[in-house]
């Protein structure tokens, strides 16, 4: 076991057990009720950064392909691995899948999952007024292509499995879908 600082969310006295391209996984030893002790774990994860990005009217989403996800539609994305801020990564990750840059970026909202066994941050960031400055440079495993849909075209995607989403925005995107009055505070949100 490594003899590191733990991750933010974990015991001080965690060691990480295992590394790999993704995923860390931590253990430690913990006092049970009866007086005795057990081994506990949890899995962390590099943080992942979402982008809207919108273009007039418009949001960008992407249908992409990986060797191990074939035939997704997703956000502009990507794993927060470069040691970056994460606005800076949202940049990087927007710029690099679609060729797309803006100047106006707000970070939309944070979640994560650090009362479960998977410590895992998601950055929402929002990106206005977006245009295209170059050609995408797309990683070894991705082919992407980019498109531009309406606001209501993009809550539809709720409902079809290619779309690759976290559980809480999508129980967010359902509530606006289906609920007049969030709906709009979502819209005026990405188009103010």
């Amino acid at each position: 076991m490594e003899n590191i600082a733990p991750r933010a969310g974990l015991p001080v006295n965690a060691k990480r057990v295992f590394k790999g391209e993704i995923f860390e996984v931590w253990q430690w030893e913990q006092k049970l009720f009866d007086g005795t002790s057990g081994t506990f774990e949890r899995v962390w994860r590099y943080p992942t950064i979402e982008v809207f990005a919108t273009v007039g009217d418009k949001l960008l989403i992407e249908e992409q392909d990986q060797p191990d996800r074939p035939g997704n539609i997703n956000l502009p994305s990507g794993r927060a691995d470069k040691g970056e801020d994460p606005l800076e990564e949202a940049k990087r990750e927007l710029l690099e899948e679609t060729g797309y840059t803006s100047a106006q970026w707000s970070l939309f909202m944070k979640h994560g999952r650090d009362n479960s066994k998977i410590l895992h941050d998601v950055y929402y960031f929002i990106a206005r007024d977006c245009a295209k400055t170059a050609e995408p440079q797309l990683d070894a495993g991705e082919k992407i292509s980019v498109r531009l849909i309406s606001f209501d075209a993009f809550l539809e995607l709720v409902e079809d499995p290619r779309f690759w989403m976290s559980a809480e925005f999508k129980n967010y995107m359902l509530r606006a879908k289906f609920d007049e009055k969030k709906k709009e505070e979502f819209r005026k949100i990405l188009f103010p």
